[in-house]
């Protein structure tokens, strides 16, 4: 028997599925009520689930259901402060993991269990170097190989990850290596004892698609090869849809839908199943043009949005909404061109006042240090980049890690000033200024980071984080500011005297919006705004971007790796490439038609929720 849906709410019992050629599979992991709490809050209510033998299972969930603690109360890495009941067996060994001592449970992990996690930077130690980490997974589980051999080894772990020239990248320390190169690191340790059980926390999140594709790959074939169970913890179903096999649907602690992945996908049973895939998938209301939310299907059955709900700001006639930009050029860069193309330039027949925002010719060159008698290495960052955004445009900008976008964003912010080009915010230069020069800049433009919380100071309140740019402004009028702001981005006026880690990570955004909007700029940079975000938040916070730049009259820069993301966002998008533009034009145009090859393989790269 399958379980299918369970609109009812009660706890899921296990899938119990029976192979097609009539024998019963074999299960690696066996969770029964399994109960995490501290002593005043349950956080785990009774979860059962039951992971065979080769198996890939997908375990999806907003932030705070209880994904991660499902996964480091197997492995045996919950914190102290929290208890635990019911079972959790691995296959072979007769104990329940939860009452095994340390002792007991150390020999597990790294050789019957691995777990990869979502930021390897944070899970390598940055003061030992890449082979001898992957080295020392191997001698703790080894079995007495000397230390010439596990290192031998540990190299030919690095190749089989992809890695270019591993016994190079075997000598190197993890900030020497890319976010990609250092999550195959992290894949390579974890598959180094070829572990029956791969858990897969979030792996994928900060990597840009075409990485993240690579990664995807790898893993499949990783675990393929060595006859690992695998568990994939994200909270994005199409990776789910392109690596798994099977999916549980967690909320509140609890499993609420699981079955085979094209049942679930093509065939949602729970409300909250089908909202998170009409999130995911960032379905448009065909009445409103807004993304249905969250809060707009769990309530009830599947209807139409209806303007003012919860957490969302009611939407705008279009007649009221600025006219875009009406002229629609699409340009690529042809291969070897050596000349300039300022791409999304009017021509001079349309009539149009200039652009609000003209780069012409950007470039930017870092030093990177050398060793020993080796002298520094010049590393282009920007090559020549020249392009316009006009007034009241929402521009798009995409691009794989390393490609300069983030490079870009600082120098047109003020926030880099070394380079050279041009780079004129209404007219005015940016580039070569000094600070003291650039007080107008942060009036015209104002940005909003990836990370809220890292970027809101915590020892804040909320009032002070929105109002710091006010200077000279009375403190009762700043009060008044800050509270009709946060109203605009659909937080209570009382928000204002509150901390940032008293909200919630959509909340901590809106802050972060709020805190953008106060000086009434012109110009609103999006860096990955957000990338961080459950697919559940996501829509709301961009109906709300959507919302404010409309009701404010604003120009829009959106930097994203999420390509779906942009296409619903930004009526024109620019792809970069090794520090140049190689296209740009209207969205529709360049998704559906791209005229540059890496276009075409970057959309490609972009997982679906389309299941074979």
């Amino acid at each position: 028997m399958t379980l299918s849906g369970n609109p009812s709410g009660a706890p899921l019992e296990p899938d119990t599925r029976i192979d097609p050629g009539g024998s019963q599979p074999t299960p690696v992991l066996t969770v029964r009520d399994l109960r995490v709490g501290t002593a005043h809050t349950e956080i785990l209510h009774g979860l059962n689930l039951t992971i065979n033998g080769g198996e890939r299972v997908g375990l999806i969930g907003e932030s705070g259901s209880g994904k991660s603690i499902t996964c480091l109360s197997a492995m045996g890495l919950l914190p102290d402060n929290l208890s635990t009941g019911g079972s959790i067996r691995l296959a072979g060994i007769e104990e329940n993991l939860l009452e095994m001592p340390e002792a007991a449970l150390a020999p597990l992990r790294g050789s019957r269990m691995s777990m990869v996690f979502q930021e390897p930077m944070t899970a390598l130690n940055p003061l030992q170097r890449v082979g001898r980490q992957v080295a020392e997974v191997i001698d703790i589980h080894g079995h007495g190989q000397s230390h010439q051999s596990s290192s031998a080894r540990a190299v030919e772990l690095l190749d089989s990850v992809g890695i270019p020239d591993p016994g190079r990248a075997a000598q190197a320390f993890p900030h020497q290596l890319s976010g990609g190169q250092r999550q195959r690191v992290m894949l390579a340790m974890a598959m180094a004892n070829t572990p029956d059980l791969l858990f897969a926390d979030e792996p994928t999140t900060a990597l840009d698609v075409t990485v993240q594709a690579q990664v995807l790959e790898l893993m499949r074939r990783q675990v393929r090869e060595a006859g690992s169970s695998l568990l994939f913890i994200t909270h994005d179903l199409a990776i789910v849809a392109e690596i798994c096999e099977r999916v549980l649907i967690m909320r509140h602690g609890e499993l609420v839908e699981q079955g085979p992945i094209d049942r679930v996908f093509s065939d949602p049973q729970h409300p909250y199943t089908k909202a998170l895939l009409a999130a995911s998938g960032l379905e448009v209301n065909p009445s409103t043009g807004r993304l249905v939310t969250l809060a707009d299907l769990t309530a009830g059955p599947v209807v139409d949005p209806q303007p003012g709900s919860e957490g969302e700001a009611a939407p705008r006639d279009p007649a009221d909404r600025p006219e875009r930009t009406p002229f629609r050029i699409h340009e690529s860069l042809p291969d070897g061109h050596q000349g300039t193309i300022v791409f999304n330039r009017a021509p001079a027949s349309s009539g149009l006042a200039p652009a609000m925002v003209q780069v012409t010719e950007l470039t930017r060159t870092y030093l990177r240090p050398g060793r020993g008698l080796k002298g520094p290495t010049k590393v282009p960052a920007l090559r020549g980049v020249s392009f316009d955004v006009r007034e009241g445009q929402h521009f798009g900008i995409v691009g794989e890690s390393g490609c300069g976008k983030s490079t870009l964003l600082r120098m047109l912010t003020g926030l880099e000033r070394d380079g050279s080009g041009s780079v004129q915010i209404g007219g005015r230069e940016v580039v070569g200024q000094r600070e003291r020069n650039l007080r107008w800049l942060r009036q015209e433009v104002q940005i909003v980071f990836q990370d809220p919380m890292g970027s809101l100071d915590p020892r804040m309140r909320v009032e002070d984080i929105v109002t710091e740019s006010l200077i000279g402004v009375p403190r009762s009028e700043r009060r008044e500011r800050a509270q009709k702001i946060l109203l605009d981005v659909d937080l209570p006026a009382d928000a204002v005297d509150r901390y940032p880690h008293e909200f919630s990570g959509g909340q901590r955004q809106r802050i972060a919006i709020a805190r953008a909007l106060v000086n009434s700029p012109r110009i609103l940079v999006a860096d990955e705004a957000v990338s961080a975000l459950d697919v559940s938040v996501r829509a709301q916070v961009l109906n709300l971007l959507s919302d404010l730049v409309d009701a404010y009259g604003l120009t829009l820069l959106f930097v994203s790796h999420d390509l779906h993301v942009v296409r619903h966002v930004c009526d024109t998008v620019a792809v970069m490439k090794a520090g140049r533009i190689i296209e740009c034009g209207p969205t529709d145009e360049v998704y559906d038609s791209p005229q540059h090859p890496y276009t075409a393989s970057l959309i490609r790269a972009v997982p679906t929720l389309q299941v074979a």
